[in-house]
């Protein structure tokens, strides 16, 4: 009985890993798909082969959700702690499309993100098996979210800054914004939308609410590093002590 259970939760675990997998791997061809329409310059609301891929993305987004779901122990406690992913693996952009809604293109565009939360999220799980450490782990995953948002919030600032910003003129100046202020120093390109300055303010918030990672990062890899010094120092001071106890005797 005990096997069978054991057994049954190792495949179940190896079902889940598989699927984290492959959620990052189309989060990441989502990201090449939306940067490809962004660098293009494609018209974002007429983009059939986009809402194809996206629809077909997000039915295994929700197919996950189901099976991870299914598998769970306490179903209502996944449901609750997991309800968000439901919400955001919605493909919304064929929603409108297929009603024939009218939003604007910067919305349309900021759409298109929302089903990429899956893939961090997924992205965080896998990065906690590379990594031995927790402080590690939280630290790369920190560190690619980060640098995850400064990327999406550079194409976004992009879209809707380049028509009526003189100083954003291509895709270099809205990413240097972008680093600029989340870096919290601030860039001499100001956003002129109200996304861009909702954007500004996000991004430098962000880099307020990241940095101190970094710091407590660096502090705990000095302590280990101190602690390794100490140990190999005792050591040796134990082998000179035993050394010398036996030239006495």
């Amino acid at each position: 009985m005990k096997n069978t259970f054991r057994n049954f939760f190792y495949q179940k675990t190896n079902i889940c890993d598989i699927l984290h997998i492959i959620i990052i791997l189309l989060s990441i061809f989502l990201v090449i798909s939306i940067s490809i329409d962004t660098f293009k310059n494609i018209p974002f609301q007429t983009q059939g082969s986009y809402l194809k891929i996206q629809l077909w993305i997000c039915i295994f987004f929700l197919f996950d959700f189901l099976l991870e779901f299914m598998l769970s122990d306490s179903k209502w406690n996944f449901f609750r702690s997991h309800f968000v992913f439901l919400i955001i693996s919605i493909p919304y952009l064929n929603i409108i499309d297929y009603y024939n809604l009218s939003f604007s293109p910067e919305v349309s565009y900021f759409i298109r993100f929302i089903p990429l939360i899956r893939g961090g999220y997924a992205l965080a799980i896998v990065v906690s098996w590379l990594t031995k450490n927790k402080i590690s782990g939280l630290f790369v995953s920190y560190l690619t979210m980060l640098l995850a948002t400064v990327y999406f919030s550079s194409l976004i600032f992009l879209v809707i800054e380049h028509k009526v910003n003189p100083l954003v003129t291509n895709y270099p100046d809205s990413l240097w914004w972008a680093f600029m202020n989340v870096t919290t120093v601030g860039s001499n390109i100001y956003a002129v939308t109200t996304g861009g300055r909702i954007l500004s303010v996000v991004l430098a918030a962000l880099g307020m609410m990241m940095f101190p990672v970094f710091t407590v990062y660096i502090t705990s890899v000095m302590q280990r590093v101190n602690r390794k010094k100490k140990g190999i120092s005792h050591s040796k001071d134990a082998k000179e002590i035993d050394t010398n106890d036996t030239v006495k005797s």
